[in-house]
Parts: structure tokens; sequence; C-alpha cells
């Protein structure tokens, strides 16, 4: 089913929405729990609570039923018994709401005859009535700018992610990480069961969506293996799509039949599949939110070439062999560019080069800025790769404060182009330091840097970014 922008708009930016399905019970999961997440957030628009049986819930008034309603709302959430949902969607069609998301499972994920004959009369429903629903067992739609966050960071930060799931918890946690790290979503679905409206409706819609620009997936299967490689081989010459694919051992794939009611497919068709619609597949989580967000806050290509700055010999030793096991470049610096580097570099304690062994770039952020200046003029560099030291007493300094919001402050001054990407090193199992280390960065996450916990990470994400537009350039060509 294809989606229109007044879908978008009414399932993303709807200007009220009625809960179906609201108890007065508390702590339950459901219509009670999701309005008060709309609470919560900040949601600015009507909510309207369905109740028979309660005058007021939550402080808002509720309605016997939606013919009761005094506007027709452009999204309805259900949450229902199973049973009950076909005559639900029925009479949200009558009263002249066609956009529906269904929190309830209790369908063809059980894999019992009576699930499956029940979606199936779902879906007739739909299609006889015209209602573009999500679900069912899914999380919805969710929207940092509208404040349409019930779930996942709360209420959430608006950015350029479009966000596509088969998996309620999948979709919520990388929201959460995402946010954490200064990153935002501009719209992202949960699609449970997709009966009706699927990942690859929303992937389509997503690729028409200006406001997106990095597309993420968590799939566990797809019912059109064609369309999805017709429309990734089409959206991925302009957005990069960053898949992480479920059910692909035997044991996840019985997990996902009883998830979703997905089929998943064999892990070497899925390769295959992955590698002719030029998507960027993934495996972890890390990895996913590694991915989206090198490629949201670096947008355009860079070749391999890193200039590393650093201030540890063995860290230096370290991150040069990381980036060269992970296919990357660190060639020498141009001559002017050595020539400068040696008149600011002390002999002793320090190696002028590439990498960089300095210690004085993790206390000095002018110093840092200069160094970024010498390997903006070096035409052998594309991209720098900065190491930062989380502040602490075991380094013997007589301040151990953090200059973070200095060097970025002098970093957003500069004039150049090249991509500067940070890694602040946090690994280890310490808790205090894993605290820090989560803190500075956010800090550069947010400033709009690609930062990452471990050099490994930061190397792979790199070359990540660098292969999807080689590939891509070469289709353009």
């Amino acid at each position: 089913m294809q989606l229109m922008p007044d879908d978008m708009q009414k399932f993303f930016s709807p200007r009220s929405i009625a809960f179906v399905g609201v108890s007065r019970s508390a702590g339950r999961f459901g219509g009670l729990s999701f309005l008060t997440r709309y609470q919560e957030s900040g949601y600015a628009g009507g909510l309207y609570p369905i109740n028979p049986k309660a005058d007021h819930i939550l402080g808002i008034k509720a309605w016997p039923d939606l013919g009761a309603l005094p506007e027709t709302p452009d999204l309805a959430m259900v949450a229902v018994a199973a049973d009950k949902v076909p005559e639900v969607v029925i009479a949200c069609a009558r009263r002249g709401i066609h956009h529906v998301h269904l929190l309830t499972s209790g369908f063809d994920e059980l894999g019992s005859e009576q699930g499956n004959l029940l979606e199936a009369r779902l879906v007739a429903v739909c299609q006889e009535h015209a209602v573009r629903l999500i679900g069912p067992n899914c999380m919805g739609p969710y929207r940092p700018a509208s404040r349409l966050t019930a779930w996942g960071a709360i209420p959430g930060l608006p950015g350029p992610l479009g966000i596509i799931s088969q998996s309620g918890g999948m979709t919520q946690r990388l929201t959460e990480y995402a946010a954490s790290l200064g990153l935002g979503v501009e719209k992202a679905v949960s699609v449970g069961n997709g009966s009706v409206l699927d990942a690859l409706d929303f992937l389509e819609a997503f690729g028409q969506d200006p406001a997106v620009r990095v597309i993420g997936m968590y799939l566990e299967s797809v019912s059109d293996g064609r369309r999805l490689m017709e429309l990734a081989g089409r959206i991925g010459r302009t957005k990069p799509i960053v898949v992480i694919k479920g059910g692909q051992s035997e044991v996840g794939a019985r997990t996902a039949a009883s998830h979703t009611g997905a089929m998943a497919g064999r892990r070497a068709v899925w390769d295959a599949v992955m590698r002719q619609a030029k998507m960027i597949a993934v495996e972890t989580m890390d990895e996913w939110l590694d991915a989206l967000m090198i490629f949201a806050h670096i947008p355009t290509p860079c070749t391999q070439s890193v200039f590393i700055i650093g201030g540890g010999g063995g860290s230096s030793v370290i991150y040069g062999d990381t980036c060269a096991r992970e296919g990357l470049q660190v060639p020498p610096l141009a001559p002017g560019t050595m020539q400068s580097l040696r008149q600011i570099t002390p002999e002793a304690g320090s190696i002028a080069g590439n990498p960089l062994d300095h210690w004085l770039v993790f206390s000095d952020a002018p110093h840092l800025a200069r160094l970024v200046d010498l390997a903006e003029q070096d035409p052998g560099i594309s991209l720098i790769l900065v190491d930062r030291l989380i502040p602490r007493k075991a380094f013997h300094g007589q301040d151990d404060s953090d200059n973070t919001a200095d060097t970025i402050a002098r970093l957003q001054q500069r004039q150049g182009t090249k991509p500067i990407i940070f890694v602040v090193d946090s690994e280890g199992g310490d808790a205090d330091l894993a605290a820090r280390g989560a803190a500075v960065r956010a800090l550069y996450g947010t400033a709009g840097y690609a930062v990452f916990p471990g050099i490994v990470r930061a190397a792979r994400a790199i070359k990540r970014h660098c292969r999807y537009f080689e590939k891509r350039s070469r289709k353009i060509q």
C-alpha cells in the first residue's frame, strides 16, 4: 500500500489521537500507558481516551465511544483484545478515522489457525474500509518534532534519521541510544506483523521524505524480496540504508517466527540480497548506531586517508594498526605539513608524524585546533581522527578539568571542511570511566561530530562510509 504525504502527516504529526482500549488501572501496558507517555512528552494535540465506564482518565475527559467525539481524530491508537479489533477498525472507519496504530498482539505471530484467520479478517476489513494500519503487535509511529514519543527517548531529539523496524524493542533501544549521543530522529516506526502497511511501504515513504537523510532498518523478513531490491537500489543512490537482519540463524529464525510471524530466510540468501540492493549490512546494535551516526554527521564522501591526532605512544600505535587492519590508509604527511608539524611538536616525549603522538593535544584546545588546520591543508588527508582522553587524576596533571566545550567551540570556528571524528575511549569495564566517557561523547555528538567509544568501532564505521560512497559513485557513473 502506497503511503501519501497526507498519510505521513496523520501518522507522524496527528492533530489529535483517539485511544481505544484505555483502562483505569495504573501500571498496565496498553492504551493507558501510551496516553501517559504522550502527556509526559508534551504532545500538544487533542487526546481522546475511549472508555464507556469513565468520566475522566488522567485528568482528561473520557468518551463512551468514537461516535461521541467532538471532532474526527487524525489517528486512532487501538489496544483492545484481538478478537475485538476488526469491529473497532470498522468503527474507526465509520467515524472517518482511516489511520490506525494497532498495539494488540494475538494474530499470525501465534502461528495458530485462529491467529492466522483473525489477521486475514483484519486485513480484509482494512482493505474494505480503506484503513491504513500500522501493526498489529507493534509500538507504532514516533516523531520527536511532533512530541509523538510514547516510547524510546521521551520527548526525544529531532534529527535526520528515519528508523523502520519489525521490532518495537529494537526501535525503542535505538532511539534512546541515538538520543544519548545527540543524534536525533525525524521519524521512526515499529511495524510489528506489518499486515497492512509493512516495512517496505515505509522504506518507500522515507525514501521520498526530504527530512529523512539516513535510513536504519531492522528486518526479520520481507514478503517481497524483489520490491526490497528495487526500492533499496533506487533510494540507496541518495540515502544510505543501514540494515540489521534478525533471524539469520536457526535459533533466530525460530524466535522471529513467534515474534512477528516472520519467516526468516537463510543467511546466504540475505547476504546476496544486501549486496545486490546496495544496502549497508550490520550485525549488532553498536554497529547499527555507529553507521547511522557517521552517515548523519558526514553526509558527503571522503577517501580512506586518515590523519590520527593522538597523545600517547602506545595508543597512537594501536590506532594506526587498527585503521590499517580495517583497510584504511594512514599515509605519511606532505613535506610542508611535516615541516610545520615539527615546529610545534617537542622532540622529547612526542612523535611528529601520522599517527601523531603529542600529549599537549589532550589539554590545549588551541593547539589541537592548529593541528586540525595543518591537516586541512594537506592534500593527502581526507579525514581527521582525534583521540580524546577522559580527564582523571590518574594522569598526574595539575588540571584534570574537561576542556571539551572549549575544544568544540574552537573547532566550530574553523574554515575547513574535512570531517573530524572523535574517539573517546571508555572501554575496559571501569564504571566511572564509562559514565564520564558517555558524558563527553554526548557533548561531541550534540555538537554534530561522529564520536565513538573505541578505535575499532570508529575505523569500521569509516570503512563502511567510504565503501558506500565508492559503490554509489560507480553506480551513478
